[in-house]
């Protein structure tokens, strides 16, 4: 796979500029623990598609403690296999944790894991776990990326059995475009085994080891699209029937029983949704024998995405009822009240019944109806009279012309709410393919305002256009919610900062702007920015569109030029 320039995109001047980094105050606590990838030879001959090749140095002899470039200090070794060794660490810069590939700079396959990380950080897809960079020093080479704290790898989920039919769809689905996405950039992964993927809070699946994973381990293949296609449907056959589709064991799985072949996976296991057998068979190569009626196999990650989208969708499965506890009816309600009850089994003779209370009888109902009619009466009068008592207040407060001032106004009118909303997601926009820092979009609402996201410098401005139509991130905010405003706390005061707001239907990175609907445009020399509407719009999905930015001079991070940050981001309704 040939290398990807890493050359800067448009006019940005990214000398200086590390990519994708920004200052941040983020905890070092993995929420989830990161399991150990396995790496036996029955486990990457099956499924990989490719052929790895052994090393021939030593993995470097680090420890705990150790510091790398004066900022990545070492945490814990979870894999060493092969001359690389793979670690949890610090970004002690930034205060986050990251995950770090570490291998000698004259290891056999160095250059191609540089290579393989450069490109995959170009790609900038939010759905695959970011590099942040790429690094060849004191004979060592190193790879730094994400490191996802509340994501949880499918091995783990797969512990306790397979999955539902909704997941399992979501997964294959949002796998599968992702995939489709970086084969059209020309870029293959070779290695998508339960460990590379993981799952979010949110329920969103990211995918790690981009390119990288393969290039660490030597593994190439002469047609990866179907090789990433044929690991999709393992994936996807895994999370169904809860059994690797081959006859050896990997990743906590069992295999299928020797000399059997290939069998689908609603013969594997009772219950499978039937659709998603069919397509897991289309995805798998097994000898031209897919699906019972016999539909075209998928080859390319592209082609499953058009095979999912043809299926019937998945819908989530409906919340179990619990029913209500059952209404106990009193004595009263039933009719007993007054009297004595039997106490059967006790041997007591039954009571005679109490005569009925006085209301019960004839004059008790002709009480009832005497005082209801008196109280009638009375209502009547006293509300004629206060009536009549409120016409005489408004005669004498004409009479005397007194005035309400604007004060008495404001204090009887009820304030109308604000409610602020919660993010719960977040992608860089970048219609044009060209990210600024997508690993970074997530710290413009971490309420730190030390942290943020920023573009690159740019030496034509304060209006991007021509050379960039602007630049953006779109916000998530759950559900469909009623927006009226938004508040954003700006790093760059000076010249002139331009924002729009759009409701999307997506979180998508590329959908057109022309596919939204324009909220409102705001414009400010300061460092905070307020956009209102003048009507609430009801949306789930904001983009925000930087068009003009002004001139800053040269930090830590980028020379002087025209650019802007994002500290604090906030939306209500």
């Amino acid at each position: 796979m040939a290398e990807r320039s890493t050359a800067a995109v448009d006019v940005a001047d990214n000398s200086g500029d590390e990519p994708l980094t920004a200052k941040a105050d983020q905890s070092t606590a993995d929420g989830v623990a990161q399991k150990r990838e396995r790496d036996t030879d029955s486990e990457e001959a099956q499924g990989s598609g490719g052929t790895e090749r052994p090393g021939k140095a030593s993995p470097p002899e680090l420890h705990s403690g150790h510091k790398l470039a004066r900022r990545y200090r070492l945490e814990e070794c979870v894999t060493r296999l092969d001359g690389f060794s793979s670690w949890r660490a610090v970004d002690e810069k930034l205060r986050r944790a990251v995950g770090v590939h570490l291998l000698p700079a004259d290891h056999p396959r160095a250059r191609s894991v540089l290579a393989a990380a450069r490109s995959s950080a170009l790609l900038g897809d939010p759905r695959f776990v970011q590099v942040l960079d790429a690094v060849e020093e004191n004979d060592l080479v190193y790879v730094v990326h994400e490191w996802l704290p509340g994501a949880t790898e499918l091995t783990t989920l797969l512990a306790s059995g397979p999955l539902e039919a909704h997941d399992a769809y979501q997964m294959v689905s949002q796998v599968s475009q992702a995939m489709a996405a970086a084969h059209r950039e020309g870029l293959a992964h070779l290695r998508l085994t339960p460990g590379a993927v993981l799952r979010t809070s949110s329920g969103q699946w990211r995918i790690r080891g981009l390119a990288v994973n393969a290039a660490l381990r030597g593994i190439t293949s002469e047609t990866p699209q179907r090789t990433d296609t044929e690991a999709i449907g393992a994936l996807l056959y895994a999370t169904l029937t809860h059994r690797w589709p081959y006859d050896n064991d990997a990743y906590g799985l069992s295999g299928l029983p020797k000399d059997i072949g290939l069998i689908p996976p609603d013969q594997v296991r009772a219950g499978v949704h039937r659709g998603l057998s069919e397509l897991t068979m289309r995805a798998l190569a097994n000898d031209g024998a897919t699906a019972s009626r016999h539909e075209t196999p998928c080859t390319t990650p592209e082609e499953l995405v058009r095979a999912i989208s043809e299926m019937p969708r998945i819908r989530p499965p409906e919340p179990a009822f619990t029913a209500p506890p059952e209404y106990q009816r009193t004595s009263y309600q039933q009719g007993t009240y007054g009297r004595q009850t039997s106490h059967l089994g006790m041997g007591a003779p039954s009571s005679v019944p109490a005569p009925p209370s006085p209301l019960q009888s004839r004059t008790g109902t002709a009480l009832k109806w005497a005082v209801s009619t008196l109280l009638i009466a009375a209502l009547g009068l006293g509300s004629w009279q206060l009536a009549d008592a409120l016409m005489e207040q408004g005669k004498s407060e004409d009479t005397n012309k007194t005035q309400t001032t604007d004060s008495d106004d404001k204090s009887d009118s009820k304030a109308v709410a604000v409610k602020q909303l919660t993010i719960q997601d977040s992608a860089e926009y970048y219609p044009d393919g060209k990210p600024q820092h997508a690993g970074d979009v997530k710290l413009t609402y971490d309420k730190d305002s030390s942290t943020y996201w920023r573009t690159y410098s740019y030496k034509g401005g304060p209006v991007l256009a021509p050379f960039k139509q602007g630049v953006g991130i779109v916000y998530d905010l759950g559900s469909t919610q009623n927006l009226s405003a938004a508040s954003i706390g700006l790093y760059y005061p000076g010249d002139h900062t331009t924002a729009t707001l759009y409701a999307a239907d997506t979180l998508s990175s590329s959908a057109p702007l022309t596919s939204m609907s324009k909220i409102a445009t705001a414009t400010t020399t300061g460092t905070d920015l307020k956009i209102s509407a003048k009507n609430p719009v009801k949306t789930r999905y904001v983009v925000l569109w930087l068009t003009a930015v002004p001139e800053a001079p040269g930090d830590q991070f980028s020379g002087s030029g025209f650019k802007q940050a994002i500290t604090d981001v906030k939306f209500t309704g």
